[in-house]
């Protein structure tokens, strides 16, 4: 197994991180156990969740399902590099009372205590704010950050889904408070979607954040999605299926597969080994239902990509350019 740090900590942290959000609404739990077990014997040491996966009236239960597998022993807990989220309502189906979501130090409070409850731990290596809350300041945010530290309940403290801008807000409040800030960042980052290059991750090198893609295969459709469906396999579906409807995406990811095939490649291991190519990425989040699916996950680990497949994956997939440079007139 490759390990990198995580940003400009410490932390040692393998190159692919586990994403658990299946686990509960599509991989029960003695699945979901097998799986991480798996992971954990491959080296993989790095585990993201958040309170509200699960989702509707299971919110809290993969939380739940990771809880019961620390509970195991076996030197679990203290293997694993555990990071989950707070910002979602986590109030009942129907309960109106407020201060159940966003990041308020008293959300914040209480959402910490619940998750290391559910998780069966005493404490989290990175508590992350799944989205930015504009209706509480950082000052709010940091504040209690920093008691949590002290308290030991949390290590770090990370970002996702935060704007280059939120990013740079977050972090030079941290300095005027000689808080550490964040040390990493959760975005969409893939092949397809580079966005992240404009602003995000700039950002976060300047900030000595580590990047952390989330759908490194853009919800399937970087898994050879078009193959599959020609071999009778699995057709695409949700977003993946209303993005392949556009005749000009589906000759994209035509293309993209036909450049693999000739090269001998497989499309889901492409995307993430790529991914892995990146300047200022940690790990992409993997999120298998399967420990064959696990299994395809880790081979991307020892691919080596060389120039000309690159260059001719830049031409199917075109980024944004260097920033500032290429949005200089």
């Amino acid at each position: 197994m490759k390990y990198t740090q995580l940003g400009r900590t410490g932390l040692k942290v393998s190159r692919l991180v586990l994403g658990t959000m299946n686990f509960g609404p599509q991989t029960d739990e003695p699945t979901s156990h097998g799986i991480l077990d798996a992971a954990l014997d491959a080296g993989l040491n790095f585990v993201d969740t958040a309170n509200v996966y699960g989702w509707g009236e299971n919110k809290g239960r993969t939380e739940a399902i990771i809880g019961t597998w620390f509970a195991q022993g076996g030197g679990r807990r203290d293997k694993t590099v555990l990071a989950t989220k707070v910002y979602g309502n986590m109030a009942a189906e129907g309960d109106p009372w407020p201060n159940h979501d966003r990041l308020s130090a008293l959300n914040i409070r209480r959402a910490v205590d619940a998750s290391l409850k559910r998780l069966q731990t005493d404490y989290i290596d990175v508590y992350q704010f799944h989205h930015v809350d504009r209706r509480t300041p950082f000052e709010e945010i940091w504040q209690a950050v920093d008691v949590l530290v002290q308290q030991g309940k949390i290590l770090y403290a990370g970002s996702s889904n935060f704007p280059g801008y939120k990013i740079a807000q977050a972090n030079e409040t941290a300095a005027r408070r000689g808080s550490l800030g964040l040390v990493s960042e959760q975005c969409l980052y893939n092949l397809a979607e580079r966005r992240a290059e404009m602003e995000v991750v700039p950002a976060a090198q300047e900030y000595g954040l580590g990047v952390i893609p989330w759908s490194p295969l853009h919800g399937g459709l970087l898994g050879g999605v078009i193959k599959k469906e020609a071999q009778g396999g699995r057709r695409a579906s949700g977003r993946s299926a209303d993005a392949l409807a556009n005749s000009s995406v589906r000759a994209q990811v035509q293309a993209y597969e036909d450049l693999l095939d000739k090269h001998g490649l497989e499309p889901g291991e492409t995307a993430l080994a790529w991914l892995l190519t990146r300047p200022g990425v940690t790990g992409p989040i993997v999120g298998p239902r399967t420990s064959e699916q696990l299994d395809s996950a880790l081979r991307a680990l020892e691919l080596e990509l060389d120039e000309e497949v690159l260059a001719a994956l830049d031409e199917i997939f075109p980024g944004p350019g260097p920033s500032p440079e290429a949005f200089a007139w």
